[in-house]
């Protein structure tokens, strides 16, 4: 029988929209008897299944703010004493200069007077002024990697998690692709590294309706993703024009937000195929699975890419699935296995693997997509992670 432990979860907000995997993760542990604490930066409307605790404010106006911290250090002395000098000392150990040090006791005070087992920060960036906080505590430290705060967080900011590196108990990475960037990043082979990937809910991501036959006119493309540059979806409206150019039907539809709308919007307007292109906008995921259910192809060609649960639900929806070859995508999707995967920042590639699939005949198609259901169905169900993280908390 596993021990009932207390975790605490670090991230800037709680899980919102597209954070599913938090959201499922907690109510999971919260099942098998495990207490769960979120630690945010700020709150937000959206209900959470736990606790919350947000961290004190910063204010721009010098004078109040340093009243507040002087009141809330002494509130968290009283409370925590012992923790408050162990986490001073071990500070001061790591080199921080004592304006520092006191900053980042204020910034953690939320978090430093609660009992803990476990201190899990949910991206290695939210660990970042947070390294000595599990230590003081008397709590393991866990880190997760994902897409940004691997990929990419670091080449703007080299040599980062040094300390981080030097202070974790156990890492989680969503990927093998990012755990090598980890290792090339300083992070110790000796570390103990444990790969989870992300996880959806199986039953609800399941087709209504027969499937599609993809030789319908037009072709209906679909992708779910934030309007962010790493999505890469302007190289993906370009591979779209050569399609035009070839006379090939098709209509596609982003779903989300953000703020590259306008760009892309200006964007497919320049490639010449805005009448093919619908922007949806934020949509709830009872939406999104309608929408998969009248599409023919997900594509997900990004940039940088962790792992994608949307490409999970795609494939759980049998939708014939084309991805870049961006960090875990390739282990998402298996490449002329349970999909495609093409060379990112080559829209001209894409565009000739859209022609490729749409030219295999339907028994292939079949064939593909229900390799695609079997396997997330198997691998990467909820129940399967909850008990990976049961494990990685236990031992």
């Amino acid at each position: 029988m596993q021990k009932k432990l207390r975790t605490g979860i670090v991230l800037s907000a709680p899980p919102g929209y597209s954070e599913t995997f938090f959201r499922s993760k907690i109510t999971g542990l919260q099942k098998a008897g495990h207490e769960v604490i979120l630690f945010v930066g700020r709150r937000s409307q959206e209900a959470q299944p736990c606790r919350v605790v947000s961290a004190w404010p910063v204010y721009r106006w010098r004078l109040w703010q340093s009243a507040l911290m002087a009141l809330r250090l002494l509130f968290v002395f009283c409370r925590a004493p012992l923790r408050t000098r162990r986490f001073y000392y071990l500070e001061r150990q790591s080199g921080r200069g004592f304006k520092q040090v006191i900053e980042n006791l204020y910034l953690n005070s939320h978090i430093l007077p609660i009992h803990l087992d476990w201190l899990h920060f949910g991206f290695a960036t939210m660990a970042l002024r947070r390294e000595n906080v599990a230590q003081a505590m008397g709590a393991k430290m866990a880190v997760s990697l994902r897409g940004y705060d691997i990929a990419i967080y670091p080449l703007k900011h080299p040599d980062c998690y040094n300390l981080l590196w030097q202070k974790v108990d156990k890492v989680h990475t969503i990927s093998t692709d990012l755990q090598i960037l980890a290792y090339q990043q300083g992070l110790s082979h000796n570390k103990t590294t444990v790969k989870i990937t992300p996880a959806i809910d199986t039953q609800q991501f399941q087709r209504n309706t027969p499937l599609a036959d993809t030789r319908n006119k037009p072709l209906r493309l679909l992708t779910v993703a934030r309007l962010n540059w790493k999505k890469g979806i302007e190289y993906t409206l370009e591979a779209l024009a050569l399609l035009k150019k070839q006379g090939i039907d098709f209509q596609y539809t982003v779903i989300g937000d953000g703020e590259e709308y306008e760009r892309l919007v200006f964007a497919a307007l320049q490639f010449g195929i805005r009448e093919q292109v619908h922007f949806a906008g934020k949509m709830p995921h009872e939406e999104v699975k309608a929408a998969m259910e009248q599409s023919d192809i997900y594509l997900q060609y990004s940039i940088s890419e962790g792992f994608c649960n949307a490409v999970l639900e795609a494939q759980a929806m049998g939708l014939l699935c084309i991805v870049s070859d961006a960090e875990g995508l390739p282990e998402n999707v298996l490449h002329g296995e349970t999909g495609w995967v093409a060379p990112r920042r080559h829209p001209e590639l894409l565009a000739a693997q859209i022609e490729e699939v749409m030219q295999l005949p339907p028994e292939h198609h079949q064939t593909i997509r229900q390799r695609a259901i079997q396997r997330v169905r198997e691998e990467f169900n909820i129940e399967k992670q909850i008990e990976a993280f049961l494990q990685f908390y236990s031992s």
